[in-house]
């Protein structure tokens, strides 16, 4: 079992930044694979990016450019670094571990970003 918990979102005006960072317990998560996924009001979950094991990460095309994720396994922490935040970046970000061994899922509760002057 994993347990996720992510922070530092907040309220941001337009062309700022944020990062947001997803600390795991319960389990080190160096074998996992990490996403971060973020929801709109009313909708499903969208990828935002995802780290492999090995470090190397995807990105959308939506979300290229402007993310970034990093994973710390030493900490047992991911980020995700966003760049000129615009308002329709606004949403529930929210932290995804993948034990591919089991194929289970694992997520966090989320961290509100909210983009606005």
């Amino acid at each position: 079992q994993v347990q996720l918990t992510e922070s530092g979102g907040g309220l941001v005006q337009p062309g700022g930044s944020l990062r947001l960072s997803c600390a795991a317990s319960g389990n080190i998560i160096s074998t996992y694979e990490m996403s971060w996924y973020r929801q709109f009001p009313g909708k499903q979950r969208i990828l935002v990016a995802r780290i492999g094991v090995d470090g190397s990460p995807i990105y959308p095309e939506a979300t290229k450019g402007r993310f970034t994720i990093s994973r710390d396994n030493a900490k047992n922490t991911v980020y995700l670094q966003i760049h000129s935040l615009r308002p329709e970046d606004a949403a529930v970000y929210m932290c995804n571990a993948f034990d591919s061994a089991n194929y289970v899922n694992f997520w966090g509760q989320g961290t509100q970003v909210t983009v606005s002057s």
